[in-house]
């Protein structure tokens, strides 16, 4: 079965009109996306018509480093 992982963005604010998901990658059945951004009618338009599952991936903004500490 082919599964779509995405996570919400970090730097969108609620009511703003850009795409809220990032997707960060594709499992199975050689689906591929040419986007790294994206609305969730369209993850769900994707999903439907490929039969895939969407993945929400936690977005808890706790990374490895690499950022800025406060």
């Amino acid at each position: 079965m082919t599964k779509i992982f995405v996570r919400e963005r970090r730097k969108v604010e609620k009511g703003e009109k850009r795409p809220r998901f990032r997707i960060v990658g594709v499992s199975g059945d050689d689906l591929k996306i040419y986007t790294k951004h994206a609305r969730r009618v369209e993850l769900i338009a994707i999903a439907e018509a490929t039969g895939a599952e969407i993945v929400y991936l936690p977005a808890d903004g706790k990374g490895q480093g690499g950022g800025k500490e406060e």
